[in-house]
């Protein structure tokens, strides 16, 4: 048996987003001790699913571990991957497919996002506001998974308010939760977006803080998740079928 990994993105329309996401795959499959391993999104950036699972048949793999770069289990993950995969395991009936969950809502994921926090502005002030921006689902379970995000967060960081809002598919959305987050704050506003790389939905949200900054009003914009390495040790033990035991939900 030949074993071969394929990372799947989410893909994006910004160049910029699209080579960080294989940047950071690239620094992946360094630390990953398999003979095969490719790269393929999901829609928007190139190569897409089928082109990468056929490089991995092309090379000899008779069976493949898909690890799906995704925050949280949402349509994409229940429909959309499932339904790529389908077609090419009629395709390709000799050839075993294995997926990998969605990071899910991790501890260290949450600790990771306090620890940009930090490194982003010092010492987190009690008066100071977070807001995490997600990108957002029609899936209702989105929901209760921010729910956990935001107690954790309010647990590790202390502040007077955390609120969480969406960048589309869902209420409230960011036009919403920045203003009304905006309108409350006594100390700074940090706005954590709750996505792994740069691109048109982090662009979007920069744009309205850099606005906001230019009218006088004090919002912080947190770096993506991927600048932190534990998102790079997750990919690495999904990849290598050595899930760390710390993917317990977040205890609050």
């Amino acid at each position: 048996m030949t074993r071969a990994i394929l990372y799947v993105g989410h893909g994006t329309r910004s160049k910029k987003g699209a080579e960080e996401a294989k940047e950071f795959l690239g620094r992946v499959i360094a630390r990953v001790d398999a003979p095969i391993q490719e790269i393929s999104f999901l829609e928007l950036t190139e190569p897409y699913i089928p082109e990468g699972f056929g490089r991995c048949v092309a090379k000899g793999a008779t069976e493949i571990t898909v690890v799906p770069i995704f925050l949280l289990t949402a349509g994409h993950i229940k429909e959309d991957i499932p339904e790529a995969l389908e077609t090419l395991r009629v395709k390709y009936p000799d050839v075993s497919v294995e997926v990998a969950p969605a990071f899910g809502v991790q501890e260290r994921i949450v600790d990771a996002i306090s620890e940009l926090v930090k490194t982003s502005i010092g010492k987190v002030d009690p008066v100071d506001s977070v807001l995490v921006v997600g990108r957002g689902s029609s899936d209702p379970a989105i929901h209760g998974a921010f729910a956990e995000i935001k107690a954790g967060l309010e647990e590790r960081l202390g502040v007077s308010r955390v609120s969480v809002c969406y960048l589309a598919a869902t209420t409230p959305l960011f036009a919403e939760g920045i203003e009304s987050i905006s309108f409350e704050a006594d100390g700074r506003v940090l706005v954590v977006p709750y996505l792994l790389f740069a691109g048109l939905l982090l662009s979007e949200v920069e744009r309205e803080v850099r606005k906001r900054n230019r009218a006088g009003q004090d919002i912080v914009l947190i770096e993506p998740l991927s600048r932190h390495g534990a998102i790079q040790d997750i990919v690495v033990e999904r990849a290598s079928g050595k899930e760390d035991v710390r993917v317990a939900t977040v205890d609050h």
